[in-house]
């Protein structure tokens, strides 16, 4: 079990627990702290504050004597060594002997499905292949915690789908801790168990993965899963928008600071001002549009400004590319209020 609240002088002062064989992914805006984290656990960021891993405190030991594996961003293999032999290195360097290590690194390198380039060196292995031997030989020294710092970000999108597989079935019922450190939210739902969620060092969201997807406390998340967020204050079915603006809700709660929700598809797009219910219904121009299949997502400069996704045929109905304003309006009952 992990139970963490570590400080970084001025970058990080965050709390994170989790059970053994649990995955957490940590997730936030660039400079939030995520790497400083993991680099704060792994013993290569001086950091204050406690880190008990089963009930033993791994902040005063040094790095080398940490029962931690690691997988930096770049994966940081040894270039002059083969695959085995950077599998090995971990355990030769926690005092293993040559051979029963070399046995336990090719053992890691069959389960983990790149076994036939044993004796490849760094250069010769695709980015698929760098990444299952930079896991192998973080787990090959047992770790009671694993550090994944973004494992996958530098994979095309089928080597990426292959090597998440194999972490899912790879981490599932272990016995280490793991931390992965993430921008896709695929990877989240994937692999991690709960989210953590991380915004100038300091937690601003820890649930569980389903969770920080249907009710995220953060905007930068909320955007990362295609929602309009807007966070501001809620008065009496209102919500003053701190960048600018109000929007209605379907709320009569006590006054309050939320993020207020609002998905794309509820948004309807209009040339002319709509008559009738939407009790939100807001002005400007079209910024960007984006084709996603057989739909168009299209961003309009209004206050706030608001992302609305249409069908093609509508797109095209609109005619979006011709200039001038539209009109974007969504109902009350579809503003979803989270408290932030």
């Amino acid at each position: 079990m992990l139970a963490a609240t570590v400080q970084v002088a001025d970058r990080l002062d965050a709390s994170v627990a989790a059970a053994a064989g649990e995955v957490v992914a940590l997730v936030g805006p660039n400079g939030a702290g995520k790497s400083t984290l993991l680099g704060a656990l792994a013993g290569t960021v001086a950091a204050t504050g406690s880190a008990l891993l089963d009930g033993v405190e791994v902040l005063q030991q040094p790095p080398e004597q940490r029962p931690v594996g690691w997988v930096p961003q770049a994966g940081l293999l040894f270039p002059h060594l083969t695959a085995v032999g950077n599998v090995a290195y971990g355990l030769r360097a926690r005092g293993v002997r040559r051979s029963p290590a070399q046995a336990a690194a090719h053992a890691w390198l069959d389960r983990l499905g790149v076994g036939e380039l044993a004796g490849s060196r760094v250069a010769a292995l695709s980015g698929g292949e760098a990444a299952r031997v930079a896991l192998a030989r973080a787990l090959a020294v047992e770790p009671r915690l694993l550090l994944l710092d973004e494992p996958l970000a530098a994979l095309d999108v089928t080597t990426r789908t292959d090597v998440r597989r194999l972490l899912r079935t790879t981490l599932a019922g272990g016995a280490a801790v793991t931390l992965l450190v993430t921008h896709d939210p695929v990877d989240a739902v994937a692999v991690a168990d709960r989210v953590v969620v991380l915004e100038q060092g300091r937690v601003v969201q820890d649930a569980p993965v389903a969770d920080v997807l249907t009710a995220p406390r953060s905007a930068w998340v909320a955007e990362l899963i295609g929602l309009n967020a807007w966070r501001g204050t809620a008065r009496g079915g209102t919500v003053d928008v701190a960048a600018g603006g109000r929007v209605v809700a379907a709320d009569s709660g006590t006054e309050r600071e939320v993020l207020a929700l609002v998905a794309p598809s509820a948004v309807a797009l209009h040339r002319a001002e709509p008559a009738g219910s939407p009790r939100n219904v807001l002005v400007g121009a079209v910024t960007s549009t984006a084709f996603l299949a057989e739909r168009v997502r299209v961003t309009v400069a209004t206050t706030p400004p608001v992302t609305a996704e249409v069908t093609a045929a509508a797109a095209a109905e609109l005619r979006l590319g011709d200039g001038g304003d539209v009109w974007a309006a969504f109902k009350a009952t579809e503003v979803r209020l989270v408290d932030v």
